[in-house]
């Protein structure tokens, strides 16, 4: 197999990242509606995240938020997104960039994505192409309960869609195939 030169993995999760960014933008202008509400993890020790001290010693490298009732101050900017938040009752602001997502879940419509960091790894040796890593997943996913937030909700399980994936089964047509013939 070839060697994607075009980052392909990073080209999809940087457009997914701009999805949470593009939420979160019109949610900082019209606020949240309906039922929805968010689960936002971060890698609270990635460049560019200004958390309190207080919240990197309880959580050095990763932490859940909730942006449901208690949140207010949300600036969605190019790079980066600022909220302020209740934890315990203390209020703390946060900045974090979008590359230092790990996950974005919005239980009300079961609708998640998960993200590797933007990057790249240091070449230790070569992977496997297998064909199936995918670095970013618009597939559900169940985020783990947020230890410290501004609000204490679970989503209420759903059932899963079940995905099938035709690994073999795949055809390439050619183009020529479609056009008339004249």
């Amino acid at each position: 197999m070839a060697e994607d030169l075009f980052r392909y993995d990073l080209r999809a999760q940087k457009a997914l990242r701009g999805v949470v960014r593009e939420v979160l933008g019109e949610v900082a202008e019209t606020g949240l509606p309906g039922e929805h509400h968010f689960y936002v993890t971060i890698n609270t020790a990635a460049p560019g995240v200004e958390i309190s001290e207080r919240l990197k010693a309880r959580h050095p490298s990763e932490m859940t938020i909730v942006l449901q009732h208690q949140f207010w101050n949300l600036k969605a900017g190019k790079a980066a997104f600022e909220v302020s938040l209740s934890f315990n009752d203390t209020p703390e602001h946060l900045t974090v960039p979008y590359a230092a997502i790990k996950g974005f879940f919005d239980p009300s419509v079961q609708f998640g994505l998960q993200f590797e960091p933007l990057e790249p790894a240091a070449p230790a040796a070569p992977a496997a192409k297998t064909g199936g890593e995918r670095p970013a997943s618009a597939a559900p996913a169940v985020p783990a309960p947020p230890a410290d937030s501004a609000e204490k909700v679970r989503p209420r399980p759903k059932t899963q869609p079940k995905t099938e994936v035709a690994h073999e089964s795949a055809e390439v047509v050619q183009l020529d195939a479609f056009r008339k013939k004249s």
